[in-house]
């Protein structure tokens, strides 16, 4: 009897004699080791818990989810237990601040129709919008105080030769030339101008650092121009080094148009050869020479040397340009470029007095970061101004500027982070009919509407037409190319545009895109000949491209815009629908909205573009 007892006693807890015997006396020892788990902890849970081992098989999986979990409203959906610090990664679902739980690992967060519950209604749908930081209302209603007292380039003060370059050759052929507000804001603050508020000075070991914030297509290029060219200006008539190679440079040429003269035929370096005083880093070779263009007008009545730098310009150009005797006073060019020359000549960063980073939510993001940030520590030595200038501030360049800089004043317009509200933005439904979620299909059909609608009215000359210039934009490079294909294929002129297209083939493709100048075409039928069987588009032209054209390009010509695929983040949402409505004029977006893609974000950002917002 002692015998038979025992073994109806569990040896671990001793508390009861009803227990089941162990899993090695049913001729199951592989059992032993979750019976023993279960039952141990000091009689407390001595229960067989409901998660079981993952290397057991469920013993009630004939019994139905209601029977299991109960007959709550959450029934059929178990919760799932969070156990220890890594069990909610790689989670495909968001799990809202007013859930206890994640939801089912079947669902995701675009699952659409019968997706399961809705998020919490606190929380945004856009949750990309964190990627931007903030800027408050009382900030961007004060911003709109300063710019109110503006109204000429003549209130600004700025050397005679450097207004006179504004509406002569810059704003040439502009009838009401006024500036823009960010100009209203970002002028005064660099020359250190007082007017109202706006005045707001820091000095850092004698430097000066700014941030330069605006929507895109908001005259951000002159903004920052046009004041480091005025105090480039006003040093040189300080600069008794160059005072005195004048005086030498104008008796040198005197002399040699003497007829006896017989001294040497070549001048004496200038200070400032090899040794620029401004440097504006920009991250493509586009931007190189949308930026140059707009220094070397300004150049023609300021009389100053600037070098653009870039793959599309030879290394022999380079070279000549950058160890010139004339000296050179600005260079424009791509970080990688630029910090190459310095590994190889550091001297050419010794005497910089400007430093200005365009499109710096780019070129201070991980992939430039390393390369600007080489520049920006053999410039600061001598540095006066730093400048950063960006239509968006990301939440990463908003942390590094507070790190890095952290008495760097902040320029911002009161409609930054918003789209304008002259780009309207239309949506297409790709998973109805007639597309049944073929984007390509809808793509080209949303082509045509566009080249239809134009081919109903002429252009201002007799028997011509207007040749359209659209964008589309994509998320995947590889997706370029196979879209362009399709289009092509449905008798549209398309190119595709990504980082591996070479650098002189991108300059040319974007040309067509970025030229004031109409483009025209003979009014014909949208049909070719019979004998060819194939419709064709000829009042359009299409660029296929990723992000990569869709940072600070001035595509002023361009007026329609058709999102693809549906933006990662808020930033790529303004940069892309920023392509259209630039400089005042009117753009429309369209966005193509897949069975995958999130509509709640789509429905929002139309709701703030709608409402003039901020995409915060």
């Amino acid at each position: 009897m002692q015998s038979i007892a025992a073994a109806r006693i569990c040896p671990l807890c001793m508390f009861s004699s009803t227990v089941a015997r162990p899993a090695q006396a049913l001729g199951r020892p592989w059992l032993a080791p979750r019976y023993y788990g279960a039952v141990s902890g000091g009689g407390r849970n001595n229960r067989r818990t409901s998660s079981p081992s993952r290397m057991v098989l469920s013993d009630d999986v004939s019994r139905s989810p209601s029977s299991r979990f109960g007959r709550g409203r959450d029934s059929e959906r178990p919760r799932r237990k969070i156990d220890g610090p890594f069990a909610a990664m790689n989670q495909t679902s968001f799990r809202s601040s007013r859930e206890g739980a994640l939801p089912s690992p079947g669902r995701s967060q675009g699952s659409g129709r019968g997706g399961g519950k809705k998020e919490d209604r606190r929380t945004k749908a856009m949750k990309m919008q964190s990627s931007l930081a903030s800027v408050s209302y009382g900030h961007r209603t004060r911003m709109k105080e300063n710019i109110s007292g503006i109204e000429s380039f003549d209130q600004l003060d700025l050397l005679p030769s450097v207004k006179t370059a504004i509406t002569d050759e810059v704003l040439q052929g502009m009838v009401d030339i006024k500036p823009t507000p960010v100009q209203r804001l970002a002028i005064p603050a660099l020359i250190g101008q007082d007017i109202g508020k706006s005045k707001k000075r820091n000095k850092t070991g004698g430097r000066e650092e700014f941030l330069l914030a605006a929507e895109t297509g908001s005259g951000k290029t002159l903004a920052y121009l046009v004041p480091i060219v005025n105090a480039l200006k006003e040093a040189e008539a300080a600069d008794p080094a160059i005072q005195k190679y004048r005086a030498y440079f104008d008796k040198q040429r005197a002399a040699m148009q003497e007829p006896d003269y017989t001294g040497p035929r070549e001048f004496d370096p200038h200070p400032t050869a090899a040794r620029p005083r401004i440097i504006v880093l920009v991250p493509s070779a586009e931007l190189v020479d949308q930026v140059g263009a707009v220094a070397k007008k300004l150049s023609h009545s300021v009389k100053f040397k600037t070098d653009l730098f870039s793959a599309n310009v030879a290394a022999r150009i380079i070279q000549r340009n950058m160890y010139s005797p004339g000296g050179i006073d600005l260079i424009i060019s791509t970080p990688h470029l630029l910090a190459s020359m310095a590994d190889s000549d550091p001297n050419i960063l010794s005497r910089v007095t400007h430093l200005v980073i365009d499109e710096a939510d780019s070129l201070l993001d991980r992939s430039f970061s390393p390369v600007t940030t080489s520049i920006l520590d053999r410039a600061l030595p001598s540095m006066k101004q730093l400048i950063l200038c960006s239509a968006t501030i990301p939440k990463r360049l908003d942390n590094y500027m507070a790190t890095q800089f952290p008495d760097m004043v902040r320029i911002t317009t009161p409609n930054l982070h918003a789209i304008p509200r002259r780009v309207q933005l239309g949506v297409v439904d790709v998973s109805k009919d007639p597309y049944r979620n073929n984007k390509n299909l809808a793509c080209a059909d949303a082509i045509w509407s566009i080249g239809k609608d134009a081919a109903r009215h002429e252009g201002s000359v007799a028997g011509e037409m207007d040749v359209k210039r659209i964008m589309v934009f994509v998320n995947e490079r590889e997706k370029t190319q196979e879209v362009a294909d399709f289009l092509v294929s449905k008798g549209i002129d398309a190119v595709a545009l990504h980082r591996d297209t070479p650098d002189n083939r991108q300059s040319e493709m974007m040309d067509s895109f970025t030229t004031k100048d109409p483009l025209k075409t003979d009014a014909k039928p949208l049909t070719r000949p019979a004998t060819s069987g194939k419709r064709s588009l000829p009042n359009t032209k299409v660029m296929v491209a990723t992000d990569l054209a869709s940072r600070g390009i001035d595509t002023l010509a361009v007026r329609h815009v058709i999102l693809y695929d549906v933006p990662h983040t808020t930033i790529d949402f303004i940069h892309r629908l920023g392509r259209a409505g630039r400089m005042g004029r009117r753009g429309r977006g369209v966005v193509l909205v897949g069975k995958d893609d999130r509509r709640d974000i789509v429905a929002e950002v139309r709701e703030s573009m709608y409402m003039g917002q901020a995409l915060i």
